[in-house]
C-alpha cells in the first residue's frame, strides 16, 4: 500500500492538461482570460490529494508497542522482517484502520485487537505487492457466534466468515481472535475471506485471481484442478474443504501459503511457486533466513 500510486498520480496530471487546455481555448475564442482555466487542474489535484494527503498524516502516527508485540506473537512473517520492512507492514496496518470501517452485530463489541486482527490479515497479503491495494472496500461486520445460510445464529450455524461479491465480510468474533492465536496451522479465517477479495472477476468468485497474469490464467486453472483432485481424495496439506470449488481451493491455499510455507513447498510445490509469483513472496525463504 502506498501513500499515492504512480499511475493516479500521472492519470490526474494528464487529465488535468487536457481538460485545463481545453477551457483554456474555449475561454480564449470566448475573449475571456485563458489563465482561468487554470483552476481546472488546480481543483484536480486538490481532488487527488485528499487521500493521499490523509495517508501522510496516517504515517506520521506512531504505532503502539502493544501492537507490535502481538505482531511479534501471532503473524510469524513480521517477525521475519528486517526493521525497514516491518515499518511499512505497520503502516499498511495503520493504512487498514484509518480507511475500513467495522460494525458489531447484536451488541457485539468490537475491540481493538480485532481490528488489527484484520488489519494484520490485510498488511500481509499485500506485503509484497506495496503497489497492490485489496480489489474492493467493505465493511467488515463482526457476529458474536457462528452463522448460518441467512445470516442468523444458531444451533446449526457452521460458518465462520463469509464474503460474496457485493456486501460486507462477515466475520465471528471468535474465528478472528483463532485465526492468530495457532498461526502455524493454516487455518485463519480472516486470510480466508481476505483472500477472496481476490477472486471476484464475475457475479461470484471463480477461482482466478482478478489480478492475475492473464498468461497465467489457463495454468492456474488447470494446476486448481489438480490440487482439488488432490484434495478430494484426502492427499493434500490441504484440508478437504479446499476441494469445494476453485475459489475455496484458493483461499485455504492462501492461508496455508502464510502460516505453513514450508510444508506447502515441501508437499505442493507447483502450487506454492504459482503463489509466489502472484504475492511476490518467498515466504518459506524468509522465514528460513529469520532461524
Amino acid at each position: 500500500m502506498q501513500i499515492i500510486r504512480r499511475s493516479t498520480l500521472l492519470f490526474y496530471v494528464l487529465l488535468g492538461v487536457i481538460l485545463g487546455g481545453s477551457a483554456a481555448v474555449i475561454l480564449w475564442q470566448a475573449q475571456v482570460s485563458p489563465l482561468w482555466a487554470l483552476l481546472i487542474p488546480a481543483m484536480l489535484l486538490v481532488w487527488a490529494g485528499r487521500r493521499p494527503l490523509r495517508r501522510w498524516r496516517v504515517a506520521q502516527q506512531t504505532f503502539p508497542d502493544v501492537w507490535r508485540q502481538w505482531l511479534e506473537r501471532s503473524v510469524p512473517l513480521y517477525d521475519a522482517l528486517d526493521d525497514q520492512a516491518r515499518a511499512r507492514f505497520e503502516r499498511d496496518v495503520l493504512f487498514f484502520l484509518d480507511e475500513w470501517r467495522f460494525e458489531g452485530v447484536a451488541e457485539t463489541t468490537v475491540q481493538d485487537r480485532h481490528r488489527l486482527a484484520v488489519a494484520a490479515g490485510a498488511a500481509l497479503i499485500l506485503h509484497g505487492r506495496p503497489d497492490w491495494e485489496l480489489p474492493t472496500k467493505r465493511t467488515i461486520l463482526l457476529y458474536p457466534d457462528r452463522f448460518d445460510d441467512d445470516y442468523l445464529e444458531g444451533g446449526g450455524a457452521d460458518y465462520d466468515g463469509m464474503v460474496h461479491a457485493q456486501g460486507p465480510i462477515i466475520l465471528t468474533r471468535q474465528a478472528v481472535e483463532d485465526s492468530w492465536a495457532f498461526p502455524h496451522n493454516g487455518d485463519n479465517v480472516v486470510l480466508h475471506e481476505l483472500a477472496h477479495l481476490f477472486d471476484f472477476t464475475h457475479a461470484e468468485a471463480v477461482g482466478v485471481p482478478t489480478l492475475m497474469d492473464p498468461a497465467s490464467a489457463e495454468a492456474w486453472e488447470a494446476l486448481v484442478q489438480r490440487e482439488m483432485q488432490r484434495a478430494a481424495r484426502g492427499q493434500s496439506l490441504l484440508r478437504p474443504y479446499a476441494a469445494e470449488n476453485g475459489a475455496e481451493l484458493f483461499a485455504v491455499a492462501v492461508e496455508n501459503f502464510f502460516e505453513r510455507p514450508t510444508a506447502l513447498k515441501r508437499r505442493h510445490e507447483e502450487l506454492y511457486n504459482a503463489l509466489v509469483n502472484f504475492f511476490n513472496l518467498d515466504v518459506a525463504a524468509l522465514h528460513q533466513e529469520s532461524l
